[in-house]
């Protein structure tokens, strides 16, 4: 099992920036590829970005590019998600998730492990 927490949400003005972090633990070795997610009220579970502990290329929705940034610290089993010019629309509960398979997913139905979630509200 892997255990996954998310820390670093908060309410932000539109145009301004947060820092999320998710630490896992337990059997990390088990886990190839981290990755965000958001799901806002009424709506469905959207990837935001991935990353493997084993190289430093993220991979993003195309919304989010230019804008998020995912990073690793193996060291501290912890991704990050950077994130700047946040918009009204971006207010969700982020979520960090953790696949086994080595191949990079914008599926939520192909992770494995997923922490309780974050909130991030973004005001105009």
């Amino acid at each position: 099992q892997v255990q996954l927490v998310e820390s670093g949400g908060g309410l932000v003005q539109a145009g301004g920036s947060l820092r999320l972090s998710c630490t896992a633990s337990g059997r990390t070795y088990s886990s190839n590829v981290m990755a965000w997610f958001r799901q806002a009220p009424g709506k469905e579970r959207e990837f935001v970005a991935a990353i493997r502990w084993s190289d430093d290329s993220g991979y993003y929705a195309d919304s989010e590019k230019g804008r998020f940034t995912i990073s690793r610290d193996n060291a501290k089993n912890t991704v990050y998600l950077q994130m700047t010019s946040l918009k009204p629309e971006d207010t969700a509960v982020y979520y960090c998730a953790a696949r086994t398979y080595f191949a990079r997913s914008v599926s939520p139905n192909d992770y494995n492990y997923w922490g309780q979630g974050t909130q991030v509200t973004v005001s105009s």
